[in-house]
């Protein structure tokens, strides 16, 4: 869990917390909610810790992964601000089944679990959005699991590059709106590293897409999308 607490205070209203609540309900949010400045490569809970919390992303980008085996990991999503983070230690076992570390730095505001689940009971619209998104997170999770099986390298290396698109957005620059390390887009895309080297030096050659350092800007995004619709032979 983050140890440096943040002198800069959630706006109790971009989180999913804040989003879904009633608004009698956001002083005792103000009241139980903590904030905390994280660092790069920081780690906010790790796979296996006991449960203590929610976690809500304010102004970081954070990867949410698991273990691959005893030397890889897999990226299995990236929250960026307003995103809930955590969630999927409620349950019965108490343990974190995921890990989540810190890709860019910035703010992440914290409740502990008692407090979460009693706002779940007062709260019907975000118990349903809590539904919702699970739902959602869950037909992702099995669809990507789907690409792991079925989907050559480039295509889920194409994939990747839309799904961080669509979520991050493109900035001034004309570049998918988060740096991400080589070592992070393999994880994410459950690729050896050398074969995202190599599919990336294709992908460049064929002016689908470009990397300048680790910002990456999609030119043929119709090219992109054709590759994901390939099957593995």
């Amino acid at each position: 869990m983050p140890v440096d607490k943040s002198d800069k205070t959630c706006d109790l209203k971009s989180c999913f917390l804040c989003r879904f609540c009633l608004n009698d309900w956001l002083p005792a949010i103000g009241v139980h909610k903590k904030s905390y400045e994280v660092k790069k490569g920081q780690l906010l809970f790790k796979e296996g810790d006991p449960v203590t919390g929610i976690y809500f992303v304010y102004t970081a980008s954070v990867k949410v992964h698991k273990k691959w085996d005893d030397e890889k990991e897999l990226i299995l999503r990236f929250a960026k601000r307003g995103d809930i983070l955590g969630h999927m230690g409620l349950g019965s076992d108490n343990y974190y089944p995921v890990s989540a570390t810190a890709v860019e730095a910035g703010i992440v505001c914290y409740v502990a679990m008692d407090f979460f689940k009693s706002t779940l009971n007062v709260n019907t619209p975000l118990a349903y959005n809590l539904i919702m998104f699970l739902t959602d997170e869950l037909k992702e999770s099995e669809q990507r699991m789907r690409n792991l099986a079925h989907m050559p390298v480039k295509g889920r290396v194409a994939q990747a590059f839309i799904t961080l698109k669509d979520q991050f957005g493109i900035n001034e620059n004309g570049s998918i709106n988060i740096k991400l390390s080589r070592q992070d887009l393999a994880s994410f895309t459950g690729a050896a590293y050398e074969s995202l080297f190599r599919v990336i030096n294709e992908l460049t050659d064929d002016k689908i897409i470009s990397i300048t350092d680790k910002s990456i800007s999609i030119l043929n995004e119709e090219k992109l999308l054709n590759l994901t619709r390939e099957t593995a032979p």
